[in-house]
């Protein structure tokens, strides 16, 4: 009969960065092996639970016994089964024995062909099996298999000795209301499991049926078995009690909390108006990192004295529960204040000396150095651009020196935050201080980009420096291995190039990053393998805004030195495709390369169209068609009106049909066929100023 299997461990509490992990795998481990054992129906619904003091899984419609099976077996080839005589063979006998069928006749079995020779075969039926047995199989499997971060071995009351993640207490596991007689870690299965440490009445709790498991241990156990249900009941109270103010609760806080508490309540704290001096950043990170608390802002997202807490026990009087939260969260917030305020006391500039002790790579010398070489090329871009170029230099000569704080020895996550902090204090111009913060956007995929121009100087010599740096080394990205983070760098310097709109060549930005490592003697020029990845990065960016990969390729496929009209003419490559002249044209401009490509050695170099050699009208109609229409294709390219110069040369289509129709390409005559290449050659280059169309070609 088929019914909900519950199985469940009950353990003391449990790693809570690991709880997650280890309650999908618990369940995905049982629910795959009766699965593959057959015991779940195609609906079988898997629901996890998983709480600090246990991990459990309900599998609904599971069978008690797993269905019959005709199994076909290959006994042996017929060559050894008979003897000369064609009796019975000493092996057959023995194999028959061996696969537990040893009265069976050669009358019993099937003779068929079996690849180039016949083999006997015998098909019987297989009596399905009791899931108590599979599920000890398969849950013994699933233990074992568990991704627990740190053994811990401990002693049974018998003296036995067993190692799992935690010491565990009971075995529950039910089939609808029976229970089944499963062993597990010195443990036999029973009905019972036990409630909140605190809140439930203390002994254990029956569990009279598995559809009831999750309401039972709520209503009995003060228990909300389910992870997502805890996490949403503490996101609830969250935000009910922020009132009018903003609760800063990232989603991986919410989960590290939900792992904390079986019975989650929210309670209110406060700190002392004091600490609201030091930068939010600090608090807020030893509040959420420190401590699982969750700060609060008022509406323009300043710090309020006020946070929240998880807390795993519900009380009509919670002041105790307050007040030592409080108490603990004092000297946290006391100790970065005494950071902020020693790290005052030093101007960054004065800091700098340092970072010739702090080594960024032994082939590519201390951060002090790296320091004076992305100073070098900030400078060179702020001049490619015609930006402040003292402020480029001097926002990239202090962007490092915040490593050297006591803030950010702490809390390594404030770098480039605490150096804006500090530059304003010093009274450093604002670009520059917003440099400090900046030079690391973006951080990650969709974060913001630098907002000042200093900003995005220096984050640009910063990546370019380190892209160009660890390639010419030669610890460039390979497989899922990328330690120093390349793609990110790679993807931010052409977001920037992007959605900025840098009229800057990758190139020269390259060539740039390169000169400023010119003496060091690991190094390797890496420009054009830099490029390419960089460009291989822009083609996925691309990819993910929704561009097709064939507009992709028609656009990059020209390996495009400036990217910062690239996404415009993509939209220009996107309204072209839709036109009904399209794919006629994208399949001749695929022609055009093709035969332009075979012929290219054949080709005088300065090839002109010369018009007394346009003897056929199709092409005399194809060159007089061009010639009207480059005027206004030129003009449209000039004010980057890349759709309307697209747009423009669809209206060649019936031409370039005509042509490819009516004319030999590769006539006899040697000047009638330079004549036509020619001409191709300049409708090639007239067609692809925007993309390369033949790309769209199905």
């Amino acid at each position: 009969m088929n019914q909900t299997l519950l199985v469940e461990i009950q353990t003391e509490e449990l790693p809570p960065k690991a709880l997650v992990k280890l309650g999908a795998a618990f369940a995905n481990g049982i629910a795959n092996g009766l699965k593959a054992r057959d015991f779940l129906e195609a609906d079988s619904v898997v629901t996890p639970y998983a709480t600090p003091r246990r991990l459990a899984v309900s599998i609904t419609k599971v069978r008690a016994t797993s269905p019959d099976k005709q199994i076909r077996e290959k006994v042996l080839p017929v060559s050894v089964a008979l003897d000369k005589d064609g009796n019975p063979s000493a092996p057959l006998a023995k194999k028959l024995a061996a696969l537990g069928f040893p009265d069976l006749q050669i009358s019993d079995l099937e003779r068929a062909q079996d690849g180039k020779a016949e083999s006997f075969f015998y098909t019987y039926t297989a009596a399905g099996s009791a899931l108590a047995g599979g599920l000890q199989d398969v849950l013994a499997d699933t233990v074992a298999k568990l991704p627990i971060p740190k053994v811990m071995s401990y002693q049974r009351p018998d003296g036995a000795t067993v190692q799992f993640v935690r010491p565990v207490h009971l075995l529950l596991a039910l089939h609808g209301e029976q229970v089944l007689p499963l062993t597990l870690l010195g443990l036999d299965a029973g009905r019972q499991t036990m409630g909140h440490r605190f809140l439930s009445h203390g002994g254990p709790i029956t569990v009279d049926h598995a559809d009831n498991y999750a309401a039972v241990l709520e209503s009995e156990g003060k228990v909300l078995s389910g992870a997502e249900a805890r996490k949403e009941s503490i996101r609830t109270q969250l935000l009910e009690k922020a009132g009018a103010d903003l609760v800063l609760m990232p989603e991986s806080l919410l989960d590290e909390v939900a792992a904390l508490v079986e019975w989650p309540v929210v309670y209110e704290c406060r700190f002392e108006e004091e600490f609201l001096a030091v930068p939010q950043e600090c608090l807020i990170l030893t509040m959420q990192t420190n401590q699982k608390y969750f700060a609060l802002t008022d509406a323009n997202g300043k710090l309020r004295s006020r946070f929240l807490i998880v807390s795993n026990l519900a009380t009509s009087d919670p002041s105790a529960i307050v007040g030592g939260n409080e108490r603990v969260v004092r000297p946290r917030l006391s100790d970065a204040k005494f950071f902020f305020e020693q790290d005052k006391k030093k101007t960054l500039e004065s800091r700098l000396p340092q970072l010739a002790n702090v080594v960024y790579h032994n082939k590519l010398g201390t951060q002090a150095e790296r320091s004076q070489r992305v100073m070098r090329l900030a400078g060179a871009i702020a001049k490619r651009l015609g930006y402040d170029v003292a402020l480029a230099e001097r926002g990239a000569m202090l962007a490092k020196a915040d490593l050297l704080t006591d803030m950010v020895g702490e809390f390594p996550e404030l770098q480039g935050i605490m150096g804006t902090y500090y530059a304003r204090h010093d009274g450093e111009h604002e670009e520059v201080a917003l440099a400090a913060s900046e030079h690391y956007q973006p951080r990650f995929a969709g974060d913001a980009l630098p907002s000042t121009n200093t900003g995005l100087v220096v984050a640009l010599a910063d990546k370019l420096e380190t892209l160009v740096g660890i390639w010419a080394i030669g610890l460039q990205p390979t497989g899922e291995k990328d330690p120093f983070a390349l793609r990110r760098h790679a993807l931010g310097v052409m977001r920037m190039l992007v959605e900025k709109r840098l009229p800057l060549s990758i190139s020269e930005l390259l060539l740039d990053a390169a000169a400023v490592f010119e003496g060091q003697a690991a190094f390797k020029d890496p420009t054009a393998d830099v490029k390419a990845f960089m460009l291989d990065r822009l083609r996925g960016m691309l990819r993910e805004r929704g561009f097709t990969p064939n507009e992709v390729e028609a656009v990059l496929a020209q390996n495009p030195d400036r990217v910062d009209d690239v996404v415009q003419r993509l939209e220009a490559v996107q309204a072209f495709a839709a036109l009904p002249e399209s794919a006629s044209l994208a399949a001749a401009n695929k022609r055009i390369t093709n035969i332009l490509k075979k012929n290219e050695d054949a080709m005088p170099q300065d090839a002109a169209i010369k018009a007394e050699l346009l003897v056929e009208p199709a092409e005399s109609a194809l060159a007089a068609k061009m010639q009207s229409l480059e005027s206004s294709v030129d003009s449209a390219f000039a004010d980057s009106d890349f759709t309307g110069a697209l747009k423009t040369l669809a209206l060649m289509k019936e031409e370039v049909d005509a042509f490819f129709n009516d004319v030999m390409v590769m006539a006899e005559d040697l000047a009638l066929r330079n004549n036509r290449l020619a001409l191709l050659s300049a409708l090639h280059g007239m067609m692809n100023r925007v993309a390369d169309i033949s790309k769209l070609a199905a």
